[in-house]
């Protein structure tokens, strides 16, 4: 008789999804290719390698860490593609992590992340209780951004659908509706929109004209409306590669896994028994292939998958299809200053922020990160950071473009911390890349999930559907369990149990209820 194990944070509605049951290893020799070393990849090798799966885990750059990877500069200096925040409810996420921190101690807490517009209207989640729905009504009293008659003009049935939600069937509910126009149909105060809604739909590097209203709608359950998490998160006490990637890096060489850093995929053949991956540094065969790399990389391979006549049926050809028609988000940018003094001590370790043109939000990294700390130490100077997401479509690196969002992003943090304007500039490294996911307002069930029509082949990353209210690093390392999963319970091996936030909303039971009650009854 299975018993409930202990729960992954502080949320007792968390809900626990068993894996296929089998065997604990596997009794014939398996070899899996894992293409990718970013979350997803990682997830898949740990799980595939612990089971006794052989696997050999490709990545083209020349470190581990994916869209979430850090690398060195000069003089003891890093950089990274940009601050991730480490909600609480990333259980799946953070389950990858305790294999080499069982405490987490390599994650700090941020105290707070102010939400700010011009003017000095801002938003705090301090204060405001956790557990639904008091959490959504202290935000409500509590943010500026609300008044009595600003919440009179609330659509009230479209706001019942972020704490009604039910998963998956949300995400098709808001078929061919982006965020934009649900925030419209939504009505909130324009304040309160930007601060509340419109900065977080932004955090998934999208424009909410061109995001998904189901999309959001589960974002705002995962992280707010439906989980007694809270809103508030850790991020790693040092760089990405430091904390994480490198320790994991050894405990996957500890259980066999050879990993091929600097190695590309150029195609992937499937074949009448297994695969075989022509990468830049030779053939790699294998039993199976977990494709987890970036969404553009990945239609890339699909588009030139090798498959023999017979294989071509029409679910598969839909299939690729499906794969064809999913689209990478706009450009983000990525800034970070060393100034040769220190920015004020009451700044936040983090400010999300709206309506300060490209900028979206500000990383003060010496309040958490140790190497910016030292170097902040020992320069006297501050680390900040500037993002911004969803960048027009032709800021590409290096491009007059470029410069030009970084400038403005410069001359916005003035507006936001005026002393910067004071200061000089050390050190300054500008990062620009457009290879994250959008999710769009397509169908929902015409997104690609794990599960392919090809033999042998599944995918893996935070572009690919998942029927839970997962998203960013969590949906990458909950598919990553997936992948692994599938492979495993067709060779009869047990996979690894997944936890995520509740799977309904606070209200969805009660409305359920209500219905039932209401419906004639048909069965006379």
């Amino acid at each position: 008789m299975s018993t409930q194990p202990a729960y992954p944070g502080r949320d007792r509605r968390a809900v626990l999804h068993r894996a296929p049951v089998g065997t604990d290893t596997v009794r014939e020799p398996h070899h899996v290719a894992v293409v990718g070393g970013g979350i997803a990849g990682i997830m898949a090798a740990a799980v595939l390698a612990e089971r006794g799966v052989s696997v050999t885990l490709l990545e083209s750059s020349a470190r581990l860490g994916g869209r979430v990877a850090a690398w060195p500069l000069e003089d003891g200096r890093t950089m990274s593609r940009g601050f991730h925040a480490f909600f609480r409810q990333y259980y799946n996420l953070r389950a990858l992590l305790r294999r080499v921190d069982p405490e987490l101690s390599g994650l700090v807490p941020i105290e707070d992340y102010p939400l700010q517009r011009p003017g000095g209207l801002r938003d705090s989640f301090t204060n405001i209780p956790r557990t639904p729905p008091w959490s959504v009504l202290g935000f409500v009293v509590a943010s500026p951004a609300f008044t009595a008659r600003s919440l009179a003009k609330v659509n009230v049935r479209a706001a019942m659908e972020l704490v009604t939600a039910r998963f998956p069937q949300t995400y098709s509910d808001h078929d061919g509706e982006s965020a934009a126009a649900f925030l419209d149909r939504l009505n909130f105060p324009l304040a309160a929109r930007d601060l509340a809604l419109e900065v977080f739909a932004r955090s998934f590097f999208a424009d909410p004209r061109e995001f998904s209203a189901g999309e959001l709608v589960a974002m705002f359950h995962a992280y707010f409306t439906g989980s007694a998490e809270g809103l508030l998160f850790d991020v790693p006490r040092d760089d990405y590669d430091t904390v994480w990637w490198g320790p994991l890096g050894r405990y996957l060489y500890e259980r066999g896994v050879s990993i091929r850093t600097g190695v590309s995929v150029e195609q992937v053949r499937s074949l009448e028994q297994g695969v075989e991956l022509a990468t830049s540094a030779g053939t790699v065969s294998a039993d199976a292939v977990v494709l987890a790399t970036d969404p553009r990389t990945a239609r890339d391979l699909v588009a030139d998958l090798d498959l023999p006549t017979d294989r071509r049926t029409p679910r598969v050809t839909h299939w690729l299809d499906t794969v064809a028609r999913t689209r990478s988000a706009p450009p983000f940018v990525v800034l970070r200053l060393w100034f040769s003094g220190k920015v004020a001590d009451d700044r936040p370790a983090f400010l999300g922020t709206s309506g300060y043109g490209p900028l979206d939000n500000v990383s003060v990294l010496e309040r958490f990160e140790d190497g910016a700390r030292a170097w902040s130490e020992a320069h006297g100077g501050s680390v900040v950071e500037l993002h911004a997401y969803a960048a027009a479509m032709d800021v590409r690196p290096g491009s007059p473009q470029a410069e030009a969002v970084a400038e403005e992003l410069l001359h916005q943090l003035h507006e936001v911390f005026p002393e910067t304007a004071e200061l000089a500039q050390v050190h300054r490294e500008l990062l620009v890349a457009d290879d994250c996911t959008l999710i769009d307002p397509s169908p929902w069930l015409e997104r690609p999930g794990v599960s392919t029509p090809v033999p042998g082949l599944v995918l893996a990353g935070d572009w690919v559907r998942a029927d839970y209210p997962v998203a960013l690093m969590e949906r990458a390392a909950t598919t990553g369990i997936l992948a692994a999963n599938k492979l495993l319970a067709g060779w009869g091996v047990l996979g690894q149990d997944l936890w995520t936030v509740p799977m309904e909303g606070v209200f969805a039971r009660r409305q359920s209820a209500r219905q039932r009650a209401t419906e004639p009854d048909l069965s006379a």
